[in-house]
């Protein structure tokens, strides 16, 4: 990558002869943010070989590694802050500036602790606490990510100042004052790597709470109807998809009772045909059994008061 931000040009080639970093805008390797933090790897062993040049005590070549020490420590500020600003930030850079923060730190401790200028247990903290703080983010990494602090970048700026004291050879109260100073680091380095480990639980418990809720939304999403559903979906409580399918579910069920209504008043209708049907027939024959037996109320009269009638006239002209 480049040791500028690539900027979009078509077809015209940035100074260098270098041409603009992809068409999606990806930042390449070889940026300036990537060379410090190598350029703080090459310095790891350099310094170690000046820290323990003439047995580590010669105060001219101590003072070279000091300068080698604040160079890294330089590079470690300017590179993270190149990177976010100019959009420099690759996977590579993610992996060795970590790394290199903690070989500077570590080769130092190291070689002074070996030199008998720092107690061994001043080491163990520091660097068990850095090592433990990274392995902790990568066990929570799948809830989140826990950002750096106000106190953890006032930690690193603690340990850079004490050690870079430690490294030169001081006397007189300086070399009194830089022993307070590493207590001070010391101290800040507890404290942050315990708030680390709140927030690591916080986020974890955080996580597993949020991957529950979600499970048990999307259950009783199944149990509810469209507008429940729609609304879920709306407040975020369950997944878009399940709230279509939920709406298609209740579509093809309002379906289905719909065309098992017309069913029912299909065959309601023809039961009430057939039932008026019989009634009628039933009436029909119920009128002719009574015309049979002379007991039709109206018609069976009628048709025999006309024959009386036509009767009567008949005898009285017989007697006649």
């Amino acid at each position: 990558m480049t040791g500028a931000p690539a900027t979009a040009t078509s077809g015209t080639g940035v100074p260098g002869g270098s041409t603009a970093a992809g068409a999606a805008g990806t930042p390449r390797i070889w940026n300036i943010a990537n060379i410090l933090t190598m350029i703080r790897l090459v310095l790891v062993p350099g310094f170690i070989a000046l820290m323990l040049v003439a047995g580590g005590h010669d105060p001219a070549w101590r003072s070279v590694a000091w300068a080698a020490f604040t160079v890294a420590m330089i590079t470690d500020l300017f590179d993270g802050h190149l990177a976010r600003t100019y959009n420099l930030v690759t996977d590579f850079g993610k992996i060795a500036d970590p790394i290199a923060d903690k070989a500077i730190m570590g080769a130092a401790l190291c070689c002074l602790s070996a030199l008998g200028d720092l107690p061994w247990w001043v080491t163990g903290v520091i660097l068990g606490r850095e090592l433990g703080i990274t392995l902790l983010r990568f066990v929570v990494i799948r809830y989140g990510v826990i950002p750096a602090s106000r106190g953890g970048k006032l930690k690193t700026l603690a340990q850079g100042v004490a050690v870079g004291m430690y490294v030169l050879a001081l006397t007189g109260w300086l070399a009194s004052a830089r022993f307070w100073v590493m207590a001070v680091a010391v101290a800040l380095t507890v404290a942050t790597g315990l708030d680390y480990v709140r927030q690591a639980i916080v986020l974890r418990r955080e996580g597993i709470a949020a991957r529950r809720a979600v499970v048990l939304d999307e259950a009783r999403t199944r149990d509810l109807g469209t507008g429940d559903r729609v609304e879920a979906a709306v407040r975020g409580t369950a997944p878009r998809e399940v709230a279509g399918q939920g709406e298609g579910a209740d579509s093809r069920d309002e379906a289905v009772s719909r065309d098992e209504a017309a069913a029912g008043a299909g065959e309601a209708s023809r039961d009430v045909a057939a039932s008026g049907a019989t009634a009628a027939t039933e009436e029909a024959v119920r009128g002719a059994t009574a015309a049979d037996d002379g007991a039709a109320p109206g018609a069976g009269r009628d048709q025999g008061d006309a024959a009386g009638g036509s009767a009567a006239p008949r005898g009285r002209r017989s007697q006649a």
